[in-house]
């Protein structure tokens, strides 16, 4: 059995409708998945299943999600191993231990553009990282700007399918997976 990772993209089903961690954990049961865990309300999975090809668990999982809620979410799946690295790999520690919810990953489908940091510090107000490793964009918000236009600008059009996760949520998902 291997140890997966899945992150919902966004779980609000409509005005006000939000998913149930306890209907997505059995959604993730139905499917055969076992040891379903889930962290906090949004939209993170840990499971065992037999070794299979990450693009089909994310379609499995997605279209499983779909048919249980009535809506398509991107679902991005990562092995534990994957996740571990994803975690080891922050090059924003300092950063992560003073805010670690000021510090975020899009965690990525497919490895963002190349020139996509680039195209992001133009967004990034004084006080805030941009850096690309392995393709996933990690970011330190800034406590000075409430309101950060860095955070528009990380969509699904600019970077393609991803989803972003603060430190603490990746360092408690690693915890999860055994790191």
């Amino acid at each position: 059995m291997q140890t997966y990772v899945a992150l919902l993209y966004s779980i609000i089903l409509g005005e006000g409708r939000r998913v149930v961690m306890a209907d997505l954990k059995a959604m993730a049961e139905d499917l055969g998945l076992t040891n379903v865990r889930t962290l906090v309300a949004t939209g993170n999975l840990v499971f065992e299943t037999e070794e299979t090809s990450i693009a089909a668990l994310e379609r499995r999982l997605e279209a499983a999600f779909e048919k249980a809620f009535g809506k398509h979410v991107d679902i991005i799946v990562r092995g534990a191993e994957d996740w571990l690295s994803l975690a080891a790999g922050n090059p924003f520690p300092g950063e992560s231990a003073e805010a670690g919810d000021q510090v975020a990953v899009r965690v990525m489908r497919k490895p963002a553009p190349v020139d996509a940091v680039a195209a992001l510090q133009a967004y990034a107000a004084a006080h805030e990282k941009v850096l690309s490793v392995g393709g996933d964009i990690w970011v330190v918000f800034s406590r000075e700007r409430p309101s950060s236009r860095l955070l528009a600008a990380t969509s699904h059009k600019r970077l393609g399918i991803g989803t972003s996760r603060n430190w603490n949520t990746v360092r408690r998902l690693a915890e999860m997976v055994g790191g």
